[in-house]
């Protein structure tokens, strides 16, 4: 199977502690539902309101779906290991995971820079934003964003997949990531190192730098606001959509911008929750929940459901 020996591979999870095995599996599985249903009201809101179809609301509508795949991709597979005694995922299994949480991870890196550029053009150039931000820029935007996914997400699992796993299957990880797997690989990984790294530059600090720039614009914007209340409530709005990026982009950049040799898994899986479970639970409640647009949409789902 693509020069590779294992045809499975054993996941040893969050913890080789079974005294914690049941919390976590209690918090884990909490925080997946809240993740879930929440990035789910959203997209339901979103298209079921018609008022809400512009381009701030496609955009976040887009980053609810790219989270429920990331979380979806990764924390079922989590629980179920938890669950039994056999603690394995298959090749395909694990290739398939591997994707769909690049995928995800690219898109959610640009999308993110996409949403900071769309309220740099609201709050510099309310005037002109709905000439700017019009149907075509939208469409256009979300292309970039998923076909840098696309192309990110099979870059890394293409040059995964020529890799030879001949001795240890056991991934000390909660599941199939590629440092983990550039780790248990007997064949040379240099050309693998080099393409994350690349990928971590122009993806991670490279939005992350653009997504900066794009706030200290809109932060400028907002110091020319005359009334206290009005800087009060846009310095707030910012200052939480910041601490959320800066918590999703840093510890992806620390995660994957080293080789292979420095890994600590302990550590890295501490890490790696940040940005597969506590980031897409935290979206929703910073960048929809407290708009009031958006409560106006949940509001009128509920009384559909009510009726």
């Amino acid at each position: 199977m693509n020069n590779s020996i294992v045809t499975e591979f054993m996941i040893l999870g969050l913890t080789q502690k079974p005294e914690l095995e049941g919390l976590l599996f209690i918090i884990f599985l909490f925080t997946y539902f809240v993740a879930f249903l929440g990035n789910m009201l959203i997209v339901i809101a979103i298209v079921y309101n018609a008022t809400l179809h512009t381009p701030m609301y496609v955009l976040l509508l887009a980053l609810a779906m790219v989270d429920i795949i990331c979380t979806t991709s990764i924390i079922p597979k989590l629980l179920a290991t938890m669950l039994t005694s056999r603690k394995t995922i298959s090749y395909g299994g694990c290739m398939s995971q591997l994707f769909f949480f690049t995928w995800s991870l690219g898109a959610e890196m640009v999308l993110f820079t996409t949403m900071a550029y769309d309220r740099y053009v609201a709050i510099c150039f309310p005037l002109r934003y709905s000439a700017i931000m019009n149907h075509y820029m939208c469409v256009a935007l979300l292309s970039i964003v998923m076909a840098i996914a696309v192309i990110n997400s099979w870059v890394h699992t293409g040059l995964i997949l020529r890799l030879t796993f001949c001795g240890s299957n056991t991934i000390d990880h909660f599941f199939c990531e590629i440092p983990p797997l550039l780790a248990l690989s007997c064949s040379p990984v240099r050309i693998n190192e080099v393409m994350v790294y690349v990928a971590d530059i122009t993806l991670a600090v490279g939005d992350f730098t653009l997504t900066c720039i794009s706030y200290c614009f809109i932060i400028a914007a907002i110091l020319r606001i005359r009334t206290t209340e009005g800087k009060r409530k846009a310095f707030s709005t910012c200052s939480s959509h910041l601490i959320v990026v800066s918590l999703y982009y840093s510890p992806v950049i620390y995660t994957y911008i080293r080789p292979a040799s420095s890994y600590t898994f302990e550590r890295d899986k501490v890490v790696a929750a940040l940005y597969t479970l506590v980031t897409p639970t935290l979206n929703p409640i910073v960048y929809s929940f407290r708009n009031k647009d958006m409560q106006a949409g949940i509001k009128k789902v509920f009384a559909f459901l009510k009726h």
